[in-house]
């Protein structure tokens, strides 16, 4: 008696996610101004804390320049360090 080994193609458990480009790269930053708020604010969460890479998708080098701008910003007194 043979048997047959049928393969079948199981589905993946999980999609990968595409991958999105850096914003930064994108609106072509080279260096971030720790004045310009505006941008920052949008690497902070609403409790003042530095939102990580894999919710901004930022690259990890452009997340050091980031990260540094901010601390910058917070030390001077134009980001708050919580929101009120």
């Amino acid at each position: 008696m043979s048997t047959t080994n049928k393969v079948t193609k199981e589905s993946p458990k999980f999609k990968r996610k595409k991958r999105r480009p850096c914003p930064l790269t994108i609106d072509q930053v080279t260096a971030l101004d720790h004045t310009d708020v505006d941008k920052l604010r949008r690497f902070v969460s609403d409790r003042g804390k530095i939102l990580p890479r894999r919710n901004t998708g930022v690259s990890a080098k452009k997340q050091r320049i980031v990260v540094n701008a901010i601390k910058r910003a917070r030390h001077l007194g134009l980001l708050s360090t919580c929101e009120e």
